[in-house]
């Protein structure tokens, strides 16, 4: 019990560590909330029950809101260190939860331009990360290749980046989130497995190493007709 209490709050430090350097006003923030918390929630039971009563559920209302936004935080902060990195948009779609699976840097120029490649129950999504005047050409090759393998599955195209028509990191797992539920359990089976094959050829490249955001959580481009 105390080994595990030991472990979270190590964990809860090296965060907050983390999460510091990159938002610097981050106490200050955390108590601010707390604080609006255990306002809006302490001040009306205050006047319509009692002050003891009031008190009681304000802390916890407090710390709801603080931790809340110390989450947001450290999420924020742990994307910003990988941003910018070869492989990031892989590393975070690595993360899902829910049947996703992630094929890293399966098409890769000078540049280190790549796309990465995700499959699950909207069917095949192509992400890709660099200029959009150089992954466009990418995007068009890499899904003519993979329409070969798959020609009934719906492909999709994102591209991460800060240009118009992109999406930023942050916002990744949100549009992969909505992105409609085509296929079923044996769909996605046999999906799978024909580019598995493709991906057994061709390999992948390595994701970054560092902190990562654990939350799942939208500019799309959809598969023409």
């Amino acid at each position: 019990m105390f080994k595990r209490m030991r472990k979270s709050l190590s964990t809860i430090a090296q965060n907050w560590g983390m999460t510091q350097k990159v938002h610097r006003l981050l106490g200050l923030e955390i108590l601010g909330f707390f604080l609006a918390g255990a306002v809006v929630v302490g001040v009306p039971v205050a006047i319509f029950i009692n002050l003891l009563t009031a008190i009681l559920i304000a802390i916890p209302a407090g710390l709801v809101a603080s931790v809340y936004w110390f989450s947001r935080r450290a999420m924020s902060a742990a994307y910003s260190q990988i941003e910018g990195q070869p492989g990031a948009a892989a590393a975070v779609a690595q993360q899902m939860r829910g049947g996703w699976q992630t094929t890293p840097g399966v098409a890769v120029n000078k540049n280190q331009d790549l796309i990465s490649r995700v499959v699950g129950k909207p069917g095949v999504i192509l992400i890709s990360e660099g200029a959009s005047s150089r992954v466009v050409p990418m995007l068009a090759a890499e899904r003519k290749k993979t329409a070969r393998w798959v020609p009934d599955v719906p492909i999709y195209e994102i591209q991460i980046g800060n240009e118009e028509g992109q999406i930023t990191l942050a916002k990744l797992q949100r549009a992969l989130n909505k992105l409609p539920r085509n296929l079923r359990g044996s769909e996605i089976t046999e999906m799978r497995r024909r580019l598995d094959a493709v991906s057994a050829v061709g390999g992948g490249m390595p994701i970054p190493k560092g902190p990562m955001p654990t939350s799942s959580r939208s500019v799309r481009r959809q598969r023409g007709a």
